[in-house]
């Protein structure tokens, strides 16, 4: 059995393919860390909302999620009306940023999140790409409410024009991260999966040795570098890949499935 004691998961593209799907196997192979004693903490972009649902399809009943890259922490609990309770949670004022972006792309969705709930929109999502209820708002409304994320689509803008975005519109108070199509996540300022993720292993008294992590996007390289053994997705980018310890299989692979069962030898 591994020295590992607590395991971080991304969801989308690590565990769950792009069309929602779960293995069995992987499943299975969680179940049986936690049966051995391991913390496993998923650590996703989505909301403790849409988050809390998919621990509890992997069997997960008790333990942490950290959402919203890092800006939600909370504790799963039966016994709670949700499932969950909210431990934690970081705020930062999505104004200025909402601003200077609008200004490069005004036909773009803008999404506050609405903690525990959904998010509020500038105008509706395509169907699928967020989860929760959907609040039609006006602009001025969304830039003035206190965020743990925002979510900016533009479809026709490429990564790389994001990346370029950003860097043009000086997005220094708040992190972000780039999404494989037109989308853009804003956190708090300081605020990651890695951040959320060192107060769930200190609250829990795990060693830093003992810390796993796979993910597979740009929310996740803080994680991979935070963690002692921090696994990248083959399908994952090169940037990604390249702060990871080691590359595992795609998601089409199963590449996750590997790295769990190597814990459980």
């Amino acid at each position: 059995m591994s020295r590992t004691r607590l395991v971080a998961l991304d969801v989308d593209g690590t565990l769950m393919s792009y069309d929602g799907v779960v293995s069995d196997d992987v499943r299975e192979a969680i179940g049986d860390l936690v049966a051995a004693g391991v913390h496993v903490v998923l650590a996703t972009g989505r909301g403790v909302h849409s988050a809390a649902p998919v621990a509890r399809d992997l069997g997960l009943t008790e333990g942490w999620l950290v959402c919203s890259n890092g800006a939600v922490t909370a504790r799963l609990d039966a016994d709670e009306p949700a499932g969950f309770a909210i431990v934690d949670t970081v705020t930062f004022d999505p104004g200025p940023a909402l601003r200077a972006i609008a200004m490069e792309l005004p036909d773009a969705l803008y999404a506050v999140e609405d903690l525990g709930v959904g998010f509020r929109v500038s105008d509706l999502f395509p169907t699928g790409e967020l989860s929760g209820e959907m609040d039609v708002v006006g602009f001025d409304e969304l830039a003035a409410t206190p965020a743990t994320r925002v979510v900016i689509r533009a479809p026709g803008a490429s990564p790389d024009e994001f990346h370029a975005l950003v860097e043009r519109v000086g997005l220094h108070e708040v992190e972000y991260a780039v999404g494989w199509t037109a989308w853009l996540d804003l956190t708090p300022g300081g605020v990651s999966k890695a951040s959320a993720l060192e107060e769930v292993r200190r609250r829990l008294g795990v060693e830093p040795f003992a810390t796993l992590a796979i993910g597979d996007g740009g929310n996740d390289l803080q994680m991979l570098e935070w963690a002692a053994r921090g696994v990248a997705m083959g399908h994952a980018s090169e940037r990604v890949r390249a702060v990871a310890d080691e590359v595992t299989g795609t998601i089409d692979d199963d590449g996750a499935l590997t790295i769990l069962r190597g814990l459980l030898v």
